[in-house]
């Protein structure tokens, strides 16, 4: 992207905790980075690069109530996406069959016997009032803290119980701690890269400019 200075217009990053009942169970189960995790480095790795005020950050995954909502936004997302909450919403049992053609509920197959079982006008209510309750729930949140916007929230807003003796700030915890906030354009120089709190992400960023280089060369293994 700073190469040819084309961006995309948003990033979806789509954690492990989310997915379908068409997964292999080894892939829900083991595959993949939890949300928090992952849309904090793609946050980090976009402000370090310049590039985080041109292009939009959608998260999901396991994204089902008002505070879900908040803690995905303080993390860095712009928008939120639900499934998961959505398929309870509309009638989802977990059958694990969403693949098959032969979902019990209706949702997820072409057949008409099952299909027939599913009351859209009825359902679309129930996914309506969800949605509705769920953006309320996320007001009132950031209205307690003091908070005009879903835009004005931040890690230091959080506070997580830990063991049930003390508290810490969600920017303590390992998510962003691990992957510390990068200042803006620090990825872009030798010395702002040596100087990351978070050794992984300056490590990660120079290994993927390798590939990039080997790939524009021709020589690398993702040439075509």
């Amino acid at each position: 992207m700073i190469d040819t200075g084309i961006t995309p217009d948003f990033i979806t990053v789509d954690g492990s905790e989310g997915g379908t009942g068409a997964a292999p169970p080894e892939f829900q189960d083991a595959v993949g980075m939890p949300l928090q995790e992952g849309l904090v480095l793609v946050d980090g790795m976009l402000i370090g690069a310049n590039l985080r005020d041109k292009i939009t950050i959608i998260a999901s995954g396991k994204v089902y109530n008002g505070f879900s909502l908040v803690r995905t936004l303080a993390l860095g997302a712009d928008i939120c996406n639900a499934a998961r909450s959505m398929m309870f919403a509309l009638g989802c049992i977990q059958a694990l069959r969403c693949n098959s053609n032969d979902c019990p509920t209706g949702i997820t197959t072409q057949k008409p016997e099952l299909s027939s079982s599913l009351d859209v006008d009825h359902k679309s209510l129930r996914v309506y009032n969800f949605q509705k309750a769920t953006v309320h729930a996320a007001k009132e949140l950031l209205g307690a803290a003091g908070l005009r916007s879903g835009q004005d929230v931040t890690p230091s807003h959080i506070f997580y119980r830990v063991e049930g003796r003390s508290v810490r700030l969600m920017e303590d915890g390992k998510s962003t701690s691990y992957f510390h906030r990068p200042k803006a354009g620090s990825l872009l120089t030798d010395e702002g890269i040596s100087a990351q709190r978070s050794p992984q992400l300056g490590r990660w960023w120079v290994e993927g400019g390798k590939k990039y280089n080997s790939t524009k060369r021709g020589d690398g293994y993702l040439a075509l």
